[in-house]
């Protein structure tokens, strides 16, 4: 892959770019194709229940990303106006310090088994816990492709709802390392297949046996640290934007309604790769806003502070997305953008995705405390509402 900074790439017409992009990450014509919109009404039908068209969306380019020492493309499906030309430079504005460093967990997704009716709920969680073993064993049988591959069943979790307007209830989590799989299926089988078990065990009553979206044992994070010069505006000194953020950013630890559109701003950007990439963006964002909540307190999801002349940015969250099966394996589209992005494995792929979610919000956050989000926002929205008419 070539540097990703394309200087001028938003004046060229639409063919120019894409034979650009061709050229520069080594597209074929089928590639290029499946920029024409992807599935036809057919693939609709056999995608979904009752479906009448397809519903279209643009398919964008933000260039100028670094993540971990590589040069990306950032494929982007979104119709906000601003969001990819203020990703761009946030990108941009990110390679000043080298660009993004980001990490990941295993990918370990949970499963929920609700027993209800348990009559010695603390004799049955001590039943469980010794026959742990056993009852991962009676899963061995399932996902021989995720077992091949090094992941399968980790661990059984037992805790106690003594006060819920049902009553008490034992719910037991299934921890599996589904790989690069997203892994819903796989546990929605898997707690299906345990849940007769732990009623005979128990002696309770099994009710939903379903996957968790707050997989925070499937986190991804992101970092970067940009020298506060590339910060500065014609108006204001880097020092002083580098501040402005920081002080927005606490704005947002300390009050809820202020960090709901702040997390907006970072959803902008991981939601935009997860539809290019073919992923569960609902999954992703009830996990987002549920760890943001996680200690009691709706919050901001970024950390950023000043130190040593320069502005750090922090972002972690659970982030569970696959690269096979679901949508990457139907939709042209899906297949083309995880191209974009050097054919990453899930891990690599939630890295990316949360670096896209730090960029967006140094973007929002830059805009906010300078000349203020709708400069530059409504520059774009007046263009569209010309074209219109």
């Amino acid at each position: 892959m070539k540097s990703s900074r394309l200087p001028g790439f938003y004046k060229l017409s639409i063919e120019e770019r894409q034979q650009m992009l061709a050229e520069l990450a080594e597209l074929s014509p089928e590639d290029l194709q499946a920029l024409a919109g992807g599935i036809t009404a057919a693939d609709a039908d056999v995608l979904v229940e009752n479906a009448v068209g397809i519903y279209a969306l643009p398919f964008a380019i933000a260039p100028n990303f670094i993540i971990d020492g590589e040069e990306l493309f950032m494929p982007l499906v979104i119709e906000e106006p601003s969001v990819v030309a203020a990703m761009a430079h946030a990108a941009k504005i990110a390679r000043a310090g080298g660009g993004f460093t980001t990490g990941s967990t295993r990918p370990v997704m949970i499963g929920q088994i609700q027993l209800l009716d348990v009559p010695y709920p603390d004799a049955a969680i001590v039943r469980i816990q010794a026959l742990k073993p056993e009852l991962l064993a009676k899963l061995d049988h399932l996902h021989p492709t995720i077992r091949k591959l090094g992941g399968g069943p980790l661990d059984l979790q037992v805790r106690k709802l003594e006060d819920t307007p049902a009553g008490p209830m034992l719910i037991v989590h299934l921890l599996m390392d589904t790989r690069d799989a997203m892994g819903a299926n796989a546990i929605n089988t898997a707690t299906e297949t345990l849940a007769p078990e732990l009623e005979a065990i128990t002696e309770g009553r099994a009710l939903l046996r379903i996957l968790s979206n707050l997989s925070d044992e499937r986190r991804a994070w992101a970092s970067c640290r940009i020298p506060v010069g590339a910060l500065e505006t014609p108006e204001l000194p880097g020092e002083e934007v580098a501040q402005g953020i920081f002080e927005a950013n606490a704005f947002a630890l300390a009050d809820p309604y202020r960090a709901a559109t702040h997390n907006k701003g970072v959803f902008n950007g991981i939601d935009a790769v997860a539809l290019a990439t073919g992923q569960d963006w609902r999954a992703i964002e009830a996990g987002g806003h549920a760890w943001a909540a996680r200690e009691g307190q709706y919050r901001a999801l970024t950390d950023w502070r000043v130190e040593n002349n320069h502005l750090l940015g922090y972002l972690e969250m659970p982030l569970a997305v696959g690269t096979v099966g679901g949508l990457t394996k139907y939709h042209p589209a899906a297949r083309l953008a995880l191209k974009l992005l050097n054919n990453p494995d899930a891990r690599r792929l939630a890295q990316i995705m949360v670096a896209a979610g730090l960029a967006q919000n140094l973007a929002a956050l830059r805009a906010l405390v300078t000349e203020g989000i709708q400069r530059g926002h409504m520059a774009l929205h007046e263009r569209r509402l010309k074209i219109k008419d």
